[in-house]
Order: C-alpha cells, then structure tokens, then sequence
C-alpha cells in the first residue's frame, strides 16, 4: 500500500487562505508614500482596527492606500466592503485608488450604508419575505404618509396644537436609530408633546401597516431590514457574509446605534473590521448619531488595535496649537495632538467688534484685503453655527459687491416640480404608491383633495390592477377626469423602455399642468433637464429611483444665485454643512454664549461638549489665516441690547496662542 503525505496549508482565522505578500513585487512603494501611522492602517490586514484620524491627517489617501494593498496583496476585490456616508466619497476614494493602482479597484463593493442595504434587500428580498419591486420613500414622502395618517386622527377634539408631520417623523425616525423609546425621546426633547405618546405610538403603528400593505421602504426600513436580513441563520445571509472578507467604514463616529449594530452583524464570520473616523469631529447627535459607537468601540470588538493619525497636512502650527487646546479640554476623547512640519504661520485672532454690524463690516473689509494680497474669494469661508447668524454679513457683502454662495439649501429632489415628474415615474413602478398616486392627482383642474382621496380608496378597496386593459377601467367613478392619465400610467407599464425614454413621456403629458402650477416654470425647467440628463446614465428606473431617494443631486437650480461671471464667490455655511471641508481663510462668527455654545445646550453635559466638537471642526477648516468673531453688544427682542461674553470655547484659550483685535470705527 502507498503512503501518501497530506500538508496542511497555513489557514487564518477567518477561514480564508492568506496570500503570501512578497512587498518586493508590490508596484507602489507605500513606506515612501505613506508616513509611519498612515503605513501602520494601510498595512493592516486581519483583525479589527481603530483608525483616529485628526483633521486633516490623510485619512482618505490611508483609506486608499489600504485598498490598492489588500488588492496587491492578492485578495479578491469583491471581498472588500467600503462603508461611506455619501455615494460620491465611496466614489473618489476607489477612483483614487483605480488611478493608484489599476482597475481593479473599482470592483470592490463601495457605497453608503443605504445604497448597501438597498442592493441586498433587493437581492435577498425573498429570504424576508418581501417583493424586491418596493419602492422607497424619501423624507418628503415619508412625512405626506405620516401626514395622511395624522388626518385621520380627530385633532379637533383634542384642544391642544398636536405636533406637524416633520416631528412625528422626526421621533418615529429617531427610535428607530437610536433604539430609544418614544417615550423617552419625548422626555428629552419634546416634553411638551408627552400628553400625545399613546397617539404617536398609534401613529407609528399605523404608518408600519401602511408601508407593509403598499410595498413601500423609507430610509430606516432599509437598514432595519438590513439588520434582520443579516441576523438570520439562513444560507442566503451566510453567503453574503463568507463573501465579504474585509469590512472598511470611514466616518465611524457618525453612525447610529443601527449602523453600528449593522457593522458588528456584518463581521460574525470573517471578525475584520477597520473603522476611521475621530470623535472629536462627531456633530451630528440631531441626526441621531451616537458619540458613544467610536468611544465603545474597543470593548465592543475583539482584539482591537488602535492606531492614530495626528500629521495634519492641511493648518500652520499656530492654528493647529489652537485647536489642540480647544479640544484637549474635552470631557472624553482618545487624546491626540494635531503636528505639522508647515511654516508656524499668523495666531489665531479673536476679534470682538462693537455690533453685529461691525463684525459683519470688518468681514467684507478682510475679506477685500485678502483678496488684494491674492487669496481668491472661493479660498475664504465664513462660518456659523446657525444658519441665521449671517442675514447681516448677507446685507454687507451685498452691499460691497462680494459674490457669495450660502450652503443649506434645498435639495435637488425636495424641489416641488422634481418631486411632480418621479411621482409619476414611481407611479409607473409600483401603482399601490398613494403618495405619489395623492400628488399627481392634485395636479389636475377640477381634482381637490377630497377627490383624489375618494379616487385612491377606490382603487385601495376594490383592489383594482392597472395591469388591466384600458376599457376596464372605464368601471372607475372618476375615470373621465384623468383617462389621459390612466392611459400615461398604462404606457409607461406597458412597454420595457429606459427612465430616459419614460420620462420623455411623462414630460410630454406634464407639459401643460407644469405651467399652470408653476408661475417661474422657465426657471424650474432646468432642474428637469438635469433630471433628463441624469436619467440617461441609468437602464432601468428602480434603480433611477432608488438613488434618487437615498443619493439624491445635492442642489436645485430654483435655489442657487446665478453664479457670478467671474465664477468666483466667498462661502458662507453652517458649520454641519463644512466638515470635510477647507479653506486658505475661515472666519468664524458669533462666537458669544447663548449663540455658540447655542442656550438650548449649555443644562446638558452631553450637548455642551458637542458644541465644543462643533468649534473645534469649524477652526480646523483653516489652512492659514483663522479669526473668531463676536459683537460685544447684540440685540435682544426681550430685553433689548445686552453685553454679550466671549465663548467659553475661546474665553479660557492661552493667550500666548491667539492675538486679541478690537475693531474700531475710522
């Protein structure tokens, strides 16, 4: 008999065979590219990973780097998983990383946590139980269902102002996220609405039910059918799991309770988990973002190496002394200390003016003294904590001819036209979408609300398919009204045809109504052209839909100023709305207590330190030049003028760290 030796080959943990890295063979050079901590992540394979990564530190080129690595490396580039908060930072980082390396980087899975959730659900739809046709909702018409709901209830009756659609859905959104009660949502921030929990909870039952009996999804239902789909123990759910071998989420200290839960699901197999983010950049609790996900993470994962980035490649050492002090102050944080090897340059210079309106006036005066020593207007940035803080620098600027853009805008698909033309398109998908079924009907001369409503229950009660033949339909008590209509929706059904090509249609039919609605219809059809153009880059129109509801275009034409001929203007933004951000020069206005850190946060540790965050994101926008400004005297409508103090977050700063300016009328 033969005797046959077997040998057992070097397996890891996670089950898979680790390719052999000879860094020899590697085409980048990552120890000269990258420096010691960035080499440290980008080199980093097996095993859970906490990546604090300072403003400013190369976090994107070390999340980069990491990926062209694993791929060198010999690993299968759909084996990658990239978690990002917007679909264009998922984009960038693997187009860098195609350019980096090859294309082969662009075939790792990248996108947000809900374009994720939404191609698996799609995918997996059976395993829950669900029609992989459903349709999602953005926010609008996730508030126009909780608002159908709500006028179902007998307000009236009840004597008291019961709460707007928006709040609903804000608490309904919120215990889903955070995984709080409504309960205690309504304790902490809504104590005035505590009366109506037992309708709320009615509400929000109401609105499952509805949701489940149309096929509808909103944004929260994605990641929560996510969690359900990947906590099964079926052979569908351990597929997807075996496959993604490694997990990479940047942003980590925004994610909610849900995300974070939906991470940890996501690792039970393969255990490799690497998350960058810092946690003194997390700002955004109002979204329901939990501090708590970066600062628990070593105790939630097993075996967790943290790394730190503290090179900053972006501020002067001056500004950079600054903010390390402003957040060395923190109640809790992983301690870092931001370097760089770039020239010390100017302090920081805290500025008190008189008035509201000497701030606004020394700010055009720098801002033209700047811009004569060669800094452009799109390299200066004003920021706020709160949108209405810059109505008198507005005035100001105006005043000087200044060109500016102001962030915080609509977006794109909240405009009304946009949301008119898709209500049709998703009508087209999926008929039992009442929402849009409501919005396109009102549209029409001689259909009010009770028409449209009494047409939808029609249609709910008897059951009625569009599926059917056009003489069939005549049956419907108010088919003479909208037959062109019921014709539209049976065409655009009818037929396979591109979201390009359906919209032609539905534009030809929208034509009229949309100059009848809309008195600046000149203006708004541009939006629709870009929609147009949009649309050509897709096949089919579930996916058109679907990222326009979770990855929508960010700005709508209706609201942005015509650009300024020398296509060059200052930026003015709240601070949420420029993280990620940088600019030669920042100002940072209305740094006074009450407006920054806000009155609403100064009775809660938890609130307090994020305005703290909140400062210490906005100074760490500055490459250059960095001033911080307050009027001394600022208008009350209670009380009239009132002397204001300095914020905290400024007023106990070394003064060997800052200058001190007082603005003087000439």
């Amino acid at each position: 008999m033969m005797v046959k030796k077997y040998t057992l080959k070097k397996i890891n943990e996670t089950g898979f065979r680790r390719p052999a890295i000879d860094e020899a063979r590697f085409s980048i050079n990552y120890r000269h590219e990258l420096n010691e901590a960035q080499f440290d992540a980008a080199s980093s394979v097996e095993g859970n990973y906490l990546v604090i990564a300072g403003a400013g530190t190369g976090k994107t080129r070390t999340l980069v780097y990491r990926v062209a690595r694993l791929i060198e490396s010999g690993y299968d580039p759909s084996s990658i998983l990239l978690l990002t908060f917007t679909r264009k930072a998922a984009r960038e980082m693997m187009g860098r990383a195609a350019l980096l390396l090859d294309n082969r980087c662009s075939k790792i899975n990248g996108g947000t946590f809900h374009s994720f959730a939404n191609l698996t659900l799609r995918k997996y739809s059976k395993s829950l139980g669900m029609d992989s046709s459903f349709t999602i909702l953005d926010q609008g018409d996730s508030e126009d269902v909780i608002n159908l709901i709500r006028g179902q209830l007998n307000l009236a009756e009840m004597k008291k102002r019961f709460p707007n659609k928006q709040t609903l859905l804000k608490v309904i959104s919120l215990k889903v996220n955070t995984g709080k009660t409504i309960e205690e949502i309504l304790e902490e921030d809504y104590p005035h609405f505590s009366i109506f929990t037992d309708k709320f909870y009615e509400i929000d039952r109401n609105y499952e039910e509805y949701k489940r009996r149309n096929n509808l999804l909103d944004y929260d239902d994605l990641l929560v059918y996510l969690k359900l789909f990947l906590a099964q123990k079926t052979s569908a759910a351990s597929n997807l799991l075996s496959n993604i071998k490694f997990i990479m989420v940047d942003e980590y200290q925004d994610t909610n309770k849900l995300q974070a839960d939906i991470v940890k699901a996501l690792s039970k197999i393969n255990n490799n988990v690497m998350v960058v983010g810092d946690d003194s950049q997390s700002i955004y609790s109002f979204r329901g973002a939990n501090f708590k996900n970066i600062m628990d993470f070593p105790s939630l994962f097993s075996g967790v190496k943290l790394i730190k980035l503290e090179e900053n490649y972006r501020s002067t050492q001056s500004i950079l002394d600054f903010t390390n002090q402003i957040i060395e102050r923190a109640v809790e944080k992983y301690p870092k200390v931001l370097y760089t090897r770039k020239k010390e340059g100017e302090p920081p210079a805290i500025v008190s003016a008189i008035n509201e309106n000497m701030q606004s006036r020394f700010i055009v005066d720098r801002i033209l003294e700047l811009r004569e020593e060669g800094t452009a207007l799109s390299e200066i940035a004003v920021l706020f904590r709160s949108s209405y803080f810059s109505f008198d620098l507005e005035i100001e600027l105006n005043k000087a001819n200044i060109p500016f853009v102001k962030f915080g805008g609509m977006k794109f698909v909240e405009a009304a036209h946009v949301k008119d033309v898709l209500a049709f398109l998703r009508i087209a998908m999926n008929p039992r979408d009442f929402v849009s079924w409501y919005r396109v009907l009102l549209l029409h001369e001689g259909i009010g609300p009770k028409k449209a409503q009494n047409f939808i229950d029609e249609i709910n009660l008897t059951g009625f398919s569009f599926d059917k033949k056009p003489e069939a339909l005549r049956m419907l008590n108010y088919f003479s009204n909208i037959e062109d209509l019921i014709l539209l929706v049976l065409e655009l059904r009818g037929k396979k045809r591109s979201p390009a090509e359906n919209l032609d249609l539905i534009l030809n039919y929208y034509n009229p109504l949309f100059k009848d609605k809309y008195d600046d219809f000149n203006k708004r059809r541009k939006d629709l052209d870009v929609l147009i153009n949009i649309s050509v880059n897709y096949k089919d129109a579930e996916t058109f839909l679907s990222d326009m509801a979770i990855e929508p275009p960010q700005d709508s034409v209706t609201d942005i100023e015509a650009e300024d001929k020398e296509n060059e203007h200052v930026t003015l933004s709240t601070i949420h709305s420029a993280k990620g951000l940088e600019w030669h020069s920042v100002f940072i206005i209305h740094a006074m207590e009450g407006f920054f850190p806000s009155a609403q946060s100064i009775d809660s540790i938890d609130n307090l330190e994020e305005e703290r965050r909140l400062m210490y994101v906005a100074s760490t926008r500055a490459k250059q030049n960095l001033y911080i400004t307050y009027p001394m005297n600022i208008f009350d409508r209670i009380s009239g003028h009132t002397i204001s103090k300095p914020s905290r977050f400024i007023s106990d700063i070394n003064k060997e760290l800052i200058e001190e300016w007082i603005i003087e009328d000439e």
